[in-house]
């Protein structure tokens, strides 16, 4: 019993360690926002990464996002033969489940395998190769050089990329109810505006905003942390995607819990 609680004692004091080295380097990366302008050639490069190299995979998971979301929408209505009444607010119903859930929820998971664990790897690999020892010795900051572009772009592409799978998915959504149910374009996208709430969109936008920048801070936590070589590298880059992905679907639920 002793064993298992000093174990159990051992994991939390880590979790802790972690999560305050997170917090710390947020503090650090945070501080050199205002170079913003300065080091604009930097964080451009970052943001195309996440935004205009990620929008292809962008969009055809928010297409699918929607279709999935539809059919799963009508099906439900379809099995208690509810089709014909839900009809006027089925549109409305898939629009805010998408705004609000799937898609800032999805992009973000999306954006935590293809961006989150390339920056472990980036980073993770120039650690390895001392390439990180050069910097300090050239008395350039690591957070600044390597951290605070990353996390820019990641914060200012993210809301980008969900508001474009927003509009890719509605689309999904009205060709299925429309090849499935005979959906017409008045039907589907008059239920979207009588029911639409801008706050759904803020939320969307924020969550999005919030996962880009943990997606980011994560991943340059971990590159920073890598040791062991080759190896090392890729376990960086595997338990960058992990933690991110555990954090989005926490803050996902926090976010339920709050607003």
């Amino acid at each position: 019993m002793t064993g298992l609680l000093s174990r159990i004692g051992r994991i939390v004091i880590a979790l802790l360690t972690e999560v305050g080295q997170i917090i710390q380097l947020l503090g650090t990366i945070i501080r050199y926002f205002p170079r913003v302008f300065a080091d604009r050639g930097l964080v451009l490069e970052q943001m195309k990464i996440v935004g205009s190299d990620s929008l292809p995979l962008v969009v055809l998971v928010g297409s699918f996002t929607g279709a999935i979301a539809a059919l799963q929408a009508t099906n439900l209505f379809a099995k208690f033969n509810l089709i014909s009444i839900a009809r006027p607010f089925i549109g409305g119903s898939i629009a805010t489940v998408v705004f609000t859930e799937l898609t800032p929820v999805l992009t973000a998971l999306v954006i935590a395998g293809r961006v989150g664990g390339a920056i472990a790897a980036q980073i993770g690999t120039m650690k390895v190769s001392e390439q990180i020892d050069a910097l300090d010795m050239m008395a350039i900051d690591k957070s600044r050089y390597l951290g605070m572009p990353r996390v820019m772009a990641a914060i200012t592409m993210m809301p980008v990329l969900a508001i474009f799978s927003n509009a890719v998915a509605l689309l999904g959504a009205y060709a299925l109810t429309s090849i499935k149910f005979g959906f017409s374009v008045p039907t589907f996208f008059l239920s979207i505006q009588q029911f639409f709430s801008i706050e759904e969109i803020f939320r969307g936008v924020l969550k999005s905003f919030v996962f880009g920048g943990f997606t980011a801070i994560i991943g340059c936590h971990v590159g920073f942390q890598t040791d062991g070589g080759a190896e090392g590298v890729g376990k960086s880059t595997v338990r960058a995607f992990t933690i991110s992905a555990a954090s989005i679907l926490v803050i996902d639920a926090l976010f339920g819990v709050i607003f």
